[in-house]
């Protein structure tokens, strides 16, 4: 028989704040749906961290696992192929850009993925927050449903998360929100992302730099009121992560 908990159990949905017997208890209840996130470090502009993908994945995580209710979240994937090293492309042309060779990524993701299955979670979910790791997650996805053919463990690449996931969301700000961009500021960064990452963390997009410096805004949007920005970044994730929970529950009933 299992050890029980002599505790009163964690809420969170992250697996890596989780004790053993919390993960244990949690699939045994009906928890086995997991959601594999990546992110990246890479360059994005004077005032958004080099973690932008990440930062936003610890709203984002959370808020879709939440939507589903049967859901935990593994710890975020933060390396990711961001470029080559020599000539040195993509985001490997900035400082404190890190990056992965394809199969090294793909050999991580299916790797959780398969410690994960271990433990006992039927549906392992890959969404990534950033281009270049779409490719590689549907490869991982692939190759996983393959080496579990004989299993009714499936692993599911929802790319809605990052297509429709944005697109509709920046419709949603739009046209519900009333918010737009009036410009373009030139930097790999948008109100999108700075709202969101806001929810996370303002210091993540040097808010009170940016407020002393007179730079609060970003392509013409005013991010100067602090609870207005996080109010607005909050309607965003939980409209994005709605968008994802449908497709996951798409994805799982085969649809």
């Amino acid at each position: 028989m299992a050890v029980p908990n002599p505790m009163e159990p964690s809420d969170s949905v992250w697996i890596e704040d989780l004790t053993y017997m919390e993960v244990r208890d949690r699939i045994a209840a009906g928890a086995t749906t997991v959601i594999i996130s990546t992110g990246g470090v890479e360059e994005n502009g004077p005032f958004v961290v080099t973690g932008k993908h990440n930062v936003i994945l610890e709203s984002m995580c959370p808020a879709i696992a939440h939507d589903l209710g049967n859901a935990l979240c593994a710890p975020i994937v933060p390396f990711v192929p961001e470029g080559n090293f020599d000539p040195p492309s993509g985001a490997m042309l900035f400082p404190g850009s890190i990056t992965v060779r394809d199969a090294t990524y793909q050999s991580l993701l299916e790797d959780i993925g398969n410690s994960l299955k271990l433990h006992g979670f039927t549906d392992i979910i890959l969404i990534g927050d950033s281009g270049g790791n779409q490719k590689g997650m549907q490869a991982t996805a692939d190759a996983l449903n393959a080496s579990w053919a004989d299993s009714e463990v499936r692993a599911h690449f929802v790319v809605e998360f990052y297509t429709d996931g944005w697109a509709e969301t920046e419709e949603y700000t739009a046209k519900v929100l009333g918010v737009s961009e009036t410009k373009n500021d030139g930097h790999h960064d948008d109100i999108w992302v700075t709202a969101i990452m806001m929810v996370t963390d303002p210091e993540t997009v040097r808010y009170r730099q940016r407020v002393a410096a007179d730079l609060a805004s970003i392509n013409g949007v005013d991010i100067s009121d602090l609870e207005a920005t996080i109010a607005l970044g909050r309607k965003m994730v939980d409209f994005r992560a709605a968008i994802t929970a449908d497709a996951i529950r798409a994805a799982i009933a085969g649809e």
